[in-house]
């Protein structure tokens, strides 16, 4: 990937000690690289209104007489991080951080939604950044006083963050990608001030043979793109780096169908391999998650 400037406006935070530039330059797979670059994937029709994720459909019963829409898409994109973020204690002024936030909507959802002082999002991918910086800045305008929602370009296991300097870590769809989950999840303990809460919801892989089957299924996990990690070794690296009282819930059954049917509505996108995840899920090979866990509090 070419080397890029850091985007104008972004942090001014310095590293930790290994990390003296502060904002080191991602060395990202090709594949990631050319999504999230030149190929923009929040445009394309199934990620409506530039949130990227599968969204989650909890109350899709009461629309099953009507096909439906794009408002409906991106309010299930909206919902799948108004179920992560009410998983925190109310924030009352706390300062959170986004890991992956892509074009930065879900730290203006945090910031405007629920109780946060300051909302972080960190990208590993230059042009993620711009465009957050682009999508929020009437709200960076509106910024007095200390800053309330900045933008940080770095990858998740190398955050170019002080210690200590977040109440909240959580990530929306991200850490599919994360090649090193475990460093994230050190990175995550190490920017977690004590007791501090961590959540993240994304799809793991559900058993063994999940990792030779999905890559011949669903090309993200052949090209690239995604990573089979299985649930249960995202559980132990997690624990192993330090997060206490980790908990996993599979979400699966409000996110694959409904997602899938949403795909199926619309004759562009009904026969493409994007509602093969609607098969891995019922033949048992991946699940959706959220998980969610606390850095320590001594």
């Amino acid at each position: 990937m070419t080397e890029q400037p850091p985007p104008t406006g972004g942090s001014s935070r310095s590293g930790p000690p290994d990390h003296p530039d502060g904002a080191a330059r991602p060395d990202l797979p090709e594949r990631v690289a050319a999504t999230y670059g030149t190929e923009d994937l929040s445009t394309v029709t199934a990620f409506t209104g530039g949130f990227i994720n599968f969204g989650y459909w909890a109350w899709l019963p009461e629309l099953a007489d009507r096909p439906l829409t794009a408002e409906d898409r991106l309010r299930s994109e909206q919902d799948l991080y108004r179920l992560v973020l009410d998983t925190v204690d109310r924030p009352r002024d706390r300062t959170a951080l986004e890991v992956g936030c892509g074009r930065g909507l879900g730290c203006a959802l945090a910031l405007q939604e629920f109780d946060f002082g300051s909302v972080i999002g960190l990208d590993a991918h230059p042009d993620q950044i711009a465009r957050a910086l682009e999508a929020n800045a009437h709200l960076l305008a509106a910024d007095s006083g200390p800053r309330r929602l900045e933008f940080v370009l770095g990858p998740a296991q190398r955050m170019p963050l002080p210690d200590a300097c977040t109440d909240v870590v959580y990530s929306v769809e991200a850490a599919q990608h994360f090649r090193d989950l475990a460093g994230f999840a050190r990175e995550a303990v190490r920017v977690l001030r004590p007791g501090g809460q961590f959540a993240l919801t994304t799809f793991f892989a559900r058993v063994p043979e999940a990792v030779r089957v999905l890559p011949e299924l669903l090309p993200p996990y052949a090209n690239g793109l995604d990573v089979t990690h299985l649930v249960d070794d995202v559980v132990a690296a997690f624990d192993g780096a330090g997060l206490v009282d980790v908990a996993v819930t599979p979400i699966g059954d409000g996110v694959w169908e409904p997602y899938d049917r949403y795909m199926a509505e619309r004759p562009e996108l009904r026969d493409k391999w994007p509602r093969q995840y609607l098969t891995a899920y019922q033949t048992g090979l991946l699940d959706y998650y959220l998980i969610t866990a606390a850095a320590p509090a001594g």
